[in-house]
């Protein structure tokens, strides 16, 4: 009997095949807008006289650096540098070699986070707006919208997790074979019940389906509570900055263990002796090159919030927009 599911064969990263629209860019495209009706929703709430002009200025600035950081973090993080430095017009090319549009393959969150950070907040104080205030009701609407673009990559079949046996583990095509030689390749193939020929040499085992627990976790979770839980609360602030900045990191932290790590960066830390192939969690002492990154973020989510309470418990602030309309 199998204990693990195959990839759903219905399910095509392109819309219409033939044509140069894929599910990957309708799922961001549809994670922005969600942000912003929740984002309007809110600050007009907060403030009616806010204009929704101003708030698509600041959408189109973020978007905007959130698409440069994300592109050009992840081909100095996590891809082949050299390569791009030397053709550093590829970064932002979206065809392949044999000029199929491919769309801009490989983005970073970290990078896309400081990216659209750095737009909003140069944005903000051109206009002389709040940018912690503003940046407080971004906080509590963007994660609904990150649990689309995780899907997105869940119908590429990329981003996929770490082998397993669980009886969810889930067979994507596109993920990397291991070589049928290894023994505990050949353990977790018998475990789940796929037969091995004889003079098999690669074997394409289950794998955690990661993007859809950070689309749970770390869209639909974080978004509930940020949401539903703070936001309603009169915090002081910038709380919802800094705990969103401090929920998603945790929350990716404890992931990256069951999601395979990028290609050529197995562990940037291992302190553990045993034996760790890539493709398995062994011990929480490696850690990947997004877990180095989330414990940064989370580290600095913390000491964004430490440094706002206190500033508040020195000289009280406003809670709200329309709190300050009326002191």
């Amino acid at each position: 009997m199998l204990a693990y599911i195959s990839y759903p064969e219905w399910l095509d990263p392109r819309v219409i095949p033939g044509l140069p629209i894929r599910w990957y860019g309708v799922m961001y495209l549809l994670a922005f807008i969600i942000t912003f009706f929740l984002f309007r929703h809110e600050i007009r709430r907060r403030d009616p006289s806010v204009q929704t002009e101003e708030i698509l200025d600041l959408f189109f600035w973020a978007i905007v650096g959130l698409l440069i950081g994300g592109r050009v973090f992840a081909t100095l993080v996590y891809a082949d540098t050299s390569y791009y430095l030397t053709q550093p017009w590829l970064i932002f090319w979206p065809f392949d070699e044999n000029m199929n549009f491919t769309g801009l393959q490989g983005m970073s969150y970290h990078g896309g986070l400081l990216g659209g950070v750095l737009a909003a907040l140069l944005f903000t104080r051109r206009r002389k707006i709040d940018f912690v205030a503003w940046a407080d009701v971004v906080a509590a609407a963007a994660p609904l919208g990150y649990t689309l673009g995780r899907l997105g990559n869940f119908i590429n079949g990329e981003l996929y997790g770490r082998a397993t046996t669980a009886a969810w583990g889930m067979v994507f095509p596109t993920a990397r074979p291991v070589a049928a030689s290894q023994e505990w390749a050949r353990r977790i193939a018998a475990d789940v019940g796929m037969e091995i020929d004889p003079g098999t040499l690669l074997i394409n085992l289950p794998r955690h389906p990661s993007q859809l627990y950070e689309a749970f976790f770390e869209g639909i979770v974080l978004w509930a509570l940020l949401w539903f839980v703070f936001r309603k609360r009169r915090l002081f602030r910038g709380a919802l900055l800094g705990l969103y900045v401090v929920g998603y990191a945790f929350f990716r932290f404890v992931l990256e263990y069951f999601r395979q790590p990028d290609p050529g960066m197995d562990f940037v830390i291992q302190l553990s002796s045993r034996p760790n192939p890539p493709e398995l969690f062994v011990s929480v002492l490696n850690l990947t090159m997004g877990q180095v990154l989330s414990l940064i973020m989370l580290a600095v989510g913390a000491v964004f919030l430490w440094v706002m309470y206190r500033r508040h418990k020195r000289r009280p602030t406003v809670h709200t927009l329309e709190d300050a309309q009326t002191e």
